[in-house]
């Protein structure tokens, strides 16, 4: 029997605004306990869900959450986007991670891209027809952002982009790719641009997916541009523009990636807790030994305050304040938590946790990957210094 995931964070963790978010909320835990818990086992075995799991979240209504209601859009807060975090994240961050990315994609063309380019993507990113993707890691550059060397080269009626892409979410799968490039290296940070390419149109050339330790739902992979031909209303985020767009994207990715290792650490707790309770040694149950319980104990308060800090931050973003100090503090601590925790609740299960129907072993490859995906814990702590330094 496939353990179902938790409840929905509690309303004391984050205020998201409206019955239709409620409902909304309550219909994404369905969805995780009945369509994605009793699946991602094999798609882990066979490396990808393929468009199986992007269907049925479209169903769901996952890819139009944040497009604005004009739009064919829900339109609902960033808040609403961390509760959906945590509770995919609890069934699986690999999952997890791939549908929030692509719901990115259709939330930033929904509100940036020119109508052209709208009219093209959006209804099939909304309804699942389409994947996204965004590209901004290359190989040898890491989350070193202002150093990526993709160019975009001026030509008649637009650009042409050339260059290599690495460690890219969805990039197996994606149709549309949100894709940054240098237009002028001597500029630096304020010679970026953000493009909308089409995976389909040559000079596009996909590689293959990484072979990693676990996670593979995640569709991680790279490709490459040569002479591929960009018109000029593809063009969504101009120089000047793109390089602090996407710095305000990573702010919300680091809260939503928090949120993920919440879920994460309360599906493992709420397991361990019901294995605790059922299963007897030495004449008890396991719960009743104290120096057990307290691994669950720990892992309980932290995961609380951990929360807590999530919602701050996304209150904070659905307001349109400064969250870079916030979300850097958010992320690291909530990174630690997951790394620090998932170990001693796998070890609390025994053997059990072993087991493919429990989440453990994938839990334990997401909180590494958590630790660095949009951020090492070490560019937070620089984060994090440089607000003490300026007084935030």
């Amino acid at each position: 029997m496939t353990p179902s995931p938790p409840a929905a964070p509690s309303a004391s963790a984050h205020q998201t605004a409206g019955p239709d978010t409620a409902a909304f909320i309550s219909r994404v835990a369905h969805f995780a306990r009945e369509v994605l818990a009793p699946r991602v086992a094999q798609w882990e075995r066979e490396r990808s869900p393929g468009r199986e799991l992007t269907q049925a979240a479209a169903d769901l209504g996952l890819f139009r959450m944040e497009v604005p209601t004009e739009l064919g859009g829900l339109g609902l807060p960033f808040s609403a986007k961390c509760e959906v975090s945590e509770l995919l994240g609890g069934i699986d961050y690999a999952v997890a991670f791939s549908l929030i990315n692509s719901l990115n994609v259709a939330t930033r063309i929904a509100r940036m891209a020119s109508p052209p380019v709208r009219a093209r993507y959006l209804n099939g990113l909304m309804s699942g027809d389409l994947i996204g993707c965004t590209a901004l890691t290359e190989p040898g550059m890491g989350s070193d952002f202002a150093a990526i060397e993709t160019r975009a080269t001026r030509v008649a009626g637009g650009w042409c982009l050339d260059g290599r892409k690495a460690w890219i979410t969805n990039a197996v799968d994606a149709d549309v790719v949100l894709l940054f490039a240098q237009t002028d290296p001597e500029r630096g940070a304020a010679g970026v641009a953000g493009f909308v390419v089409d995976a389909h149109r040559p000079g596009f050339a996909r590689q293959a997916a990484y072979a990693m330790a676990g996670q593979h739902a995640i569709g991680a992979g790279g490709f490459a541009l040569d002479g591929y031909l960009a018109s000029d209303d593809e063009m969504h985020l101009p120089p000047g523009q793109a390089f602090k767009a996407a710095l305000t994207s990573i702010n919300g990715a680091r809260t939503y990636v928090a949120a993920m290792c919440c879920g994460m650490v309360g599906e493992a707790l709420r397991i361990a807790q019901e294995h605790g309770l059922s299963r007897q040694t030495f004449g008890q149950p396991l719960f009743d030994h104290q120096g057990w319980r307290w691994r669950l104990a720990e892992a309980s308060a932290e995961l609380t305050a951990c929360r807590l800090m999530v919602a701050q931050a996304a209150r904070v973003i659905d307001a349109g304040g400064d969250v870079q100090v916030l979300a850097a503090q958010t992320k690291l601590q909530s990174t630690r938590m997951a790394e620090r925790h998932l170990p001693a609740l796998a070890q609390a299960m025994g053997a059990e946790g072993l087991l493919e129907r429990h989440p453990f072993g994938r839990h334990l490859v997401a909180a590494r990957m958590a630790s660095f995906t949009d951020g090492s814990n070490e560019m937070l702590l620089e984060r994090i210094a440089a607000g003490l330094k300026h007084g935030r």
